[in-house]
């Protein structure tokens, strides 16, 4: 008997990662228009990006059904596996919903963890559970740690736009018009599940020096556990501007710096030219 890990696109974890770490994504839905995609599947995050810029109709995302979840759970009872289900927020989507309605049929054999995260704060959680798995621990004992460490996670990300944050009726166009006139980047985390606003800056090096003041004050990043850098859009010129002027952070401490891509769950609000950190504090 095995545990089988079982998690959803929001965490932006590609089909092609789950492979290589040995899990499953389930993908939720993005409609455009009329026109309905698998998250991560048959559109990928440069395909949605593109896609974005070209529509005046902001698309929307739809959660991992019940029956969904119940197809993948049944398919690991009868293979002889337990299961580890871990979803984004219960704050953001109803997918951790779904997953806990669907362990009825299943008893003690799918457990389901809440991430209180989304994006790349859930994909570290992710991670952080594979490598448990790897450990030999079993599955109760990964979930406890999970639970616990999961309150250490900071996801902190830099905006480039409040275009999409308009259109998707989080803030007034006048709002809007006058941070594009002053060049205002929001700086945004997920704080006990939810998003929130942590601060502004006026312009990009200002939001990249609010961006590591951020991080900083949480204590610093806890290089023994995942962390990651990701960005939204076509370009990754902003992040790599980013980790010039946070050198300091990484330098020394870390061989290499694991980027992801940003797709739909935050993309579809914040746009491209976003520019996140997730992390355990330490």
């Amino acid at each position: 008997m095995s545990i089988r890990i079982i998690a959803d696109s929001a965490s932006d974890i590609s089909q092609q990662e789950a492979l290589k770490y040995n899990i499953e994504i389930l993908p939720l839905k993005i409609l455009f228009g009329s026109r309905e995609y698998l998250d991560g599947i048959d559109l990928g995050h440069r395909e949605f990006f593109e896609k974005l810029v070209e529509t005046d109709v902001l698309p929307t995302t739809s959660q991992i059904t019940v029956y969904e979840y119940e197809q993948v759970f049944q398919k690991a009872q009868d293979a002889g596996d337990e299961v580890l289900c871990i979803t984004v927020s219960s704050k953001l989507s109803g997918t951790c919903q779904s997953a806990c309605i669907a362990t009825e049929s299943y008893g003690e054999r799918v457990a389901v963890v809440d991430s209180e995260s989304v994006c790349v704060g859930e994909r570290i959680l992710i991670l952080r559970a594979v490598e448990l798995r790897s450990q030999g621990l079993s599955r109760a004992d990964i979930v406890a740690v999970l639970e616990k460490e999961k309150k250490d996670i900071r996801l902190i990300a830099l905006l480039d736009t409040l275009e999409y944050m308009k259109k998707g009726g989080r803030i007034s166009p006048t709002v809007a018009f006058a941070g594009g006139i002053l060049s205002i980047k929001p700086v945004i985390a997920t704080r006990d599940g939810e998003v929130v606003l942590l601060g502004k800056a006026r312009g990009s090096k200002n939001g990249n020096n609010l961006l590591i003041e951020l991080v900083q004050k949480e204590g610093g990043i806890n290089f023994e556990k995942p962390f990651c850098l990701a960005y939204s859009g076509l370009s990754d010129a902003l992040l790599k501007k980013y980790i010039a002027d946070s050198e300091q952070l990484y330098k020394g401490k870390t061989e290499q710096l694991p980027i992801s891509t940003i797709g739909s769950a935050i993309g579809v609000h914040a746009g491209p030219g976003v520019v996140a950190v997730a992390f355990f504090k330490l």
